[in-house]
């Protein structure tokens, strides 16, 4: 076991939620399956997921996130994760158990943490106009 592991705390779905994660990742492995909990690896990050009723809920308090080398990676995460959950602004989206996930492309830090503030400002305001991050416009937005 992992010296640390994100517990994942579900009303009653934690083995769906672990098929379904272990079905998006091509680096995935489901492990123990129990009435009470399911185990699970994501790109060799290792997650319990427990069924503990609806006594929680997942807020953007705690997010995932999943960097992307290309833009049909970054599709790929965004429509798979979202389906039948919640789009939400800034490469942020909710999947349909509630799980805020990040998708984002490995180009953004780089762009936003030029030493050329204007073009990273401008990269900045390009990004808060998405939902999904689009790499190419970020790209443009930057070199003005």
């Amino acid at each position: 076991m992992n010296k640390l592991t994100p517990f994942l705390w579900f009303n009653d779905q934690a083995e769906e939620a672990a098929r379904f994660y272990t079905a998006v990742f091509k680096n995935a492995k489901l492990g123990e399956v129990s009435p009470m909990a399911t185990s699970f690896e994501l790109e060799g990050v290792g997650f319990t997921a427990f069924n503990g009723g609806p006594r929680f809920s997942f807020t953007e308090a705690i997010s995932l996130y999943v960097n992307c080398e290309t833009q049909g990676e970054v599709d790929y995460y965004w429509e798979r994760l979202g389906e039948g959950g919640k789009e939400q602004q800034c490469g942020w989206l909710k999947d349909k158990f509630g799980i805020s996930w990040q998708i984002i492309p490995s180009l953004l830090p780089k762009l936003f943490s030029s030493p050329d503030r204007e073009r990273a400002n401008r990269a900045v305001q390009a990004m808060l106009q998405m939902t999904k991050i689009d790499m190419a416009k970020l790209q443009e937005a930057y070199d003005g």
